[in-house]
């Protein structure tokens, strides 16, 4: 029998590879033309080293099951991450904030690792043992609830964004970042677990003078924050939970508020205090933080839903569209969301809102939540102006630039919600703009 060297049967595997491809390129190339979006494919096989020429992870075990006990990504995704900048930060650190990689997300579930990051006094690590929920003021009978005691109510799961609603708020007077993780990463959506607020007044009887909820947490701001009480008995949550794990820290371990719609600041993390009262507290994230000051020199107090919005999130300024040929077809896709209630259809408009076309809506389509559209697009190498511009169930759409200005002015930080435009220039590059006509 002859022996074959093992140099010499490599060569020979290679060889049988390279002849598989070149007898199969033919079906390849017909397959192919006949799916127009997989066009930009390279469809010479046996000349693609990454097809014919084996790799080591195919022939070399790879790590146990023991090497990462808490999965990790993989390390080539390494630029998937959240990202933090000096025009945003205290200075220190401590309190700033660090934005969600929207246009690297899939579907509407952000992970727990690249969920937006806002701290007022940095994070807290707290002993969940040692941490306590009090429950008092206008009820019938305060408590005072350990973890496991609080866990003892019945849960429930539900999938909502949060959103800073200093989300975009830089760009008020124009563009600022040519980045849509800076322009709009101060949001993201997860499933979160807990118990409703309303269950647990079920046993401590509230009193009907009690019209107002603060909530307070106890890190090193002991930030504070006034809930009315209908959105209290509606769907307020205090949550342990966040996709399936316990909270991170930097989302308050082991609890914090959710107040599913309404603004990020409302939901208090290292949740240790909820009082209820007859009047507001007016603390001062409500007060000298958190008010939208109008052009009569007066600002707006107590708003909380976070109004309807979206963003195109490819193309974007780090997704370009600088390979594309002119004929390619690409899939222009992006986030919408309400806080006040459920998104029902996005246009798109190619000529900065000259004219709209309608978008599909993708995958779950939920309130509170993330929804994502899309819509397949030829690409004929011209300059856009693509803008999105999304509706909600309460008969809430997103207005123009021009418009939020007209009503708002230009000196408020909270609550942007305009329509937001890319500029598409003939190479495929992607610029932050704003068209106020």
């Amino acid at each position: 029998m002859t022996k074959i060297s093992k140099a010499s049967q490599m060569t020979a595997e290679q060889s049988d590879r390279r002849d598989f491809f070149r007898k199969t390129a033919a079906y390849s190339v017909s397959a192919l033309a006949a799916a127009s979006v997989m066009a930009p494919v390279k469809i010479n096989a046996e000349d693609d080293p990454a097809i014919v020429e084996e790799k080591k992870w195919g022939t070399t075990f790879g790590y146990p099951v023991t090497h990462n006990l808490y999965g990790q990504p993989s390390p080539y995704e390494h630029n998937v991450t959240r990202r933090y900048t000096k025009l945003l930060s205290s200075g220190n650190y401590y309190a700033s904030i660090s934005m969600c990689p929207i246009h690297e997300s899939m579907g509407i579930i952000t992970p727990n690792g690249l969920f937006f990051n806002r701290e007022h006094g940095g994070v807290a690590e707290i002993d969940p043992n040692e941490h306590r929920l009090m429950i008092h003021g206008l009820v019938e009978k305060p408590l005072v609830l350990t973890m496991d005691e609080l866990k003892k109510y019945p849960s429930v799961s539900r999938i909502h964004f949060i959103e800073c609603p200093a989300n975009g708020g830089p760009e008020w007077r124009g563009p600022q970042f040519p980045s849509i993780q800076f322009a709009k990463g101060m949001m993201s959506c997860a499933e979160w677990t807990g118990v409703y607020i309303k269950d647990i007044l079920k046993d401590l009887g509230l009193k009907k003078e009690a019209l107002w909820m603060l909530a307070e947490g106890v890190d090193n701001a002991h930030m504070g924050r006034t809930v009315p009480i209908d959105k209290v008995l509606d769907d307020a949550m205090i949550v342990w939970g966040q996709n399936g794990e316990a909270l991170r820290p930097e989302q308050g371990y082991p609890i914090r508020l959710l107040v599913p719609g309404w603004e990020g600041n409302l939901c208090v993390k290292w949740l240790g205090r909820l009082e209820f009262g007859s009047e507001p507290w007016y603390a001062k994230e409500e007060t000298s933080k958190y008010t939208a000051l109008k052009p009569s020199g007066k600002a707006i107090q107590h708003f909380y839903a976070n109004e309807v919005n979206s963003v195109i999130t490819s193309p974007c300024p780090e997704k370009p569209w600088t390979d594309l040929k002119k004929g390619d077809l690409v899939e222009i896709e992006g986030l919408a969301w309400s806080g006040m209630g459920t998104i029902e259809g996005v246009d798109l408009s190619f000529d900065g809102g000259k004219n709209w076309v309608e978008a599909s809506l993708k995958g779950l389509v939920l309130p509170k939540a993330w929804t994502r559209f899309s819509l397949m697009y030829k690409y004929e190498g011209k300059p856009l102006l693509l803008s999105s511009r999304a509706r909600d169930d309460a008969g809430h759409i997103q207005p123009t630039v021009k418009h939020e200005r007209e009503v708002m002015g230009v000196e408020s930080v909270y609550h942007r919600n305009g329509i937001f435009t890319w500029e598409v220039t003939e190479k495929g590059e992607v610029n932050n703009v704003q068209v106020l006509s």
